[in-house]
């Protein structure tokens, strides 16, 4: 057995490994803490490896930043609220002007994303991509430009010149918001664009996504990502998602049907409105990665979001806008004005688990956001109720379809304990109660070696 000393030393180690491992999943699952569970936390499976904090931060240099606008009750006036709307920024190489390699599709186009023409031309998405409501994209746009030039985030053609098309996309959040007030300004894009950080991702009523509504449940804001095996090249694709699509009776959840199993709770809106809503709105997807794809090749990975939507139940209704962008950041210095460039590209015949990678990440991602969204009253009382995680939970375990929690953290966890950063989280009573029911094969403590018999 250890002696005295040498157990202090034992358990000093143990308890340091301890608040390492248990620091990291403090940064990435929004159960502990004050953060909000996310669908893995339920027990919900998915296929696939994530990667350090299952989100399009997990891509290397991505930074996104949210400003939500929450303010106000009651009766519609226009101009003063009810206010439930924002705005969300997404920087490919965070504030570093370097152009990257872009694609964009649209399964149905009654939505806008705006600069997409040049990006289509050029190949090149060159700035930030925003996405707030339907009536404030010519606001947000203005305001990047304007950011772009006060921070000079471009590369002149000669002296202070410069031009700047600005890709924004919107979903309409119309039914909770005061959305024809134009309570976004350029101050809030600033922000976002400000605030943007890598790590973990606000999801649910956060930045554009504060007053969507997904599959006739509150909506919003999420996010996730899958991590190649090493052996396929080990490359990284995140999303994230604004969603505010789809009906009731089409949502399926790891294979079952949950919006047939859970027909109440649906959106209450004022007489004037279509109370329930249908299969209306639509839902933005940002694809990163960092393989060495070009413009064409992100084009393919765009065309894969729907089938993750498909997954979901959302199919490209007639009001629907289901725009997607994808972008890389390999390639640095490609989109440079001199000289010749020479770029990576990873062969077509490669492709195929980074098109996957892309289903899945946009499968969870809209999960995720489901589960983040908490119910919202917004303008004359409407209301879009959050998906009950209670009821959700029994559900899938009737279709035999939730999983052990370990078996759903194991790899993150396995992945987490690489994370050197522990951004100075404390280990509480509270903390380590959930830790406990969670995760109890975390608080075993090492057996201390035998000591040697004596011959």
């Amino acid at each position: 057995m250890c002696n005295s000393l040498l157990l202090t030393k034992c358990q000093r180690v143990f308890f340091l490994s301890l608040v390492f491992v248990l620091s990291s999943l403090l940064l990435t699952h929004s159960s502990f803490g004050k953060e909000k569970p996310r669908a893995r936390d339920l027990g919900i499976s998915f296929d696939g490896k994530t990667g350090p904090f299952n989100s399009i931060t997990d891509v290397k240099g991505v930074e996104v930043g949210h400003v939500t606008l929450i303010s106000g009750e009651g009766a519609l006036e226009a101009g003063k609220g009810p206010v439930r709307t924002g705005v969300t920024a997404i920087l490919p190489r965070g504030k570093k002007y370097d152009p990257v390699f872009a694609g964009w599709y649209s399964l149905n186009g009654n939505g806008e994303m705006t600069g997409t023409t040049w990006v289509e031309e050029s190949g090149f998405l060159e700035g930030p991509v925003m996405i707030t409501n339907t009536h404030s994209v010519g606001v947000v746009r203005d305001s990047v430009v304007e950011w772009m030039h006060k921070n000079k985030f471009y590369d002149p053609i000669f002296a202070d010149y410069f031009w700047a098309l600005p890709v924004v996309a919107e979903t309409y959040d119309g039914g909770l918001n005061d959305i024809n007030g134009f309570h976004v300004k350029k101050k809030h894009v600033f922000e976002a664009l400000d605030a943007a950080r890598s790590g973990r991702v606000a999801e649910g009523n956060v930045g554009g996504g504060t007053g969507m509504v997904c599959h006739q449940f509150k909506g919003g804001i999420g996010t996730a990502s899958r991590r190649l095996d090493e052996k396929l090249g080990g490359y990284t694709v995140g999303i994230l998602v604004q969603a505010n699509y789809g009906g009731r009776d089409t949502l399926t959840i790891a294979g079952v049907p949950v919006g047939k199993e859970i027909p109440d709770l649906m959106p209450v809106y004022d007489e004037s409105e279509n109370q329930a809503g249908d299969s209306r709105g639509s839902i933005i997807v940002v694809v990163a990665t960092d393989a060495p794809l070009v413009a064409h090749q992100l084009k393919r990975l765009a065309r894969r979001v729907p089938v993750g939507i498909s997954k979901l139940g959302g199919f490209g209704s007639n009001t629907s806008g289901d725009i997607f962008i994808a972008f890389s950041t390999a390639n640095p210095g490609a989109a440079k004005r001199k000289g010749i460039s020479k770029v990576d590209m990873l062969p077509n015949d490669r492709m195929t688990p980074l098109l996957l990678a892309t289903v899945q990440a946009t499968e969870e991602a809209i999960v995720n956001t489901l589960i983040a969204a908490e119910t919202m009253t917004g303008i004359n009382n409407n209301t879009a109720y959050s998906l009950p995680h209670d009821r959700l939970t029994k559900i899938l375990k009737k279709y035999n379809r939730l999983a052990d929690l370990r078996e759903t953290h194991d790899l993150t966890i396995k992945q987490l304990s690489k994370v050197k950063t522990l951004g100075g989280a404390e280990l509480d009573s509270e903390l380590l109660e959930q830790i406990k029911k969670k995760y109890p094969h975390l608080l075993e403590k090492p057996k201390p070696k035998e000591k040697e018999k004596e011959s």
